[in-house]
């Protein structure tokens, strides 16, 4: 059985995108390079921001179609995060009940979904 462990995003500056994250995760990122920069979580999920401008980049896709997601324990945690991350990140959703429970929706600075919600009951 294969099990995902890497999440890739595609970045227009890494080293950028790299602060963004550092701030928002509160941790350090594992590599930093001008092309690609990365993140280890303790779950085992590693998450990559690479350059659009790497060498060799090639998508046949564009736009934002997958959301970057944290369930965390309680409808409390989800308005902290959301009280704490207004002033600094942009929102693209605020905070709202959805069909599954309280969430909202924040932008990295390439415009990648980033939402926080409660695991469904």
């Amino acid at each position: 059985m294969l099990i995902p462990n890497l999440l890739l995003l595609y970045v227009k500056n890494p080293e950028a995108s790299a602060v963004f994250y550092q701030k928002l995760f509160n941790c350090e990122p594992v590599a930093v390079l001008s092309t690609y920069a990365a993140f280890d979580f303790e779950n085992g999920l590693s998450l990559g921001l690479w350059s659009e401008e790497a060498k060799n980049f090639v998508s046949g896709g564009s736009g934002h179609r997958c959301e970057l997601s944290f369930m965390v324990p309680d409808d409390e945690t989800v308005k902290a995060l959301y009280d704490q991350w207004q002033p600094s990140v942009t929102i693209e959703q605020p905070l709202h009940e959805a069909v599954f429970g309280l969430t909202f929706v924040a932008l990295d600075p390439d415009g990648h979904r980033i939402r926080v919600c409660t695991p469904d009951d």
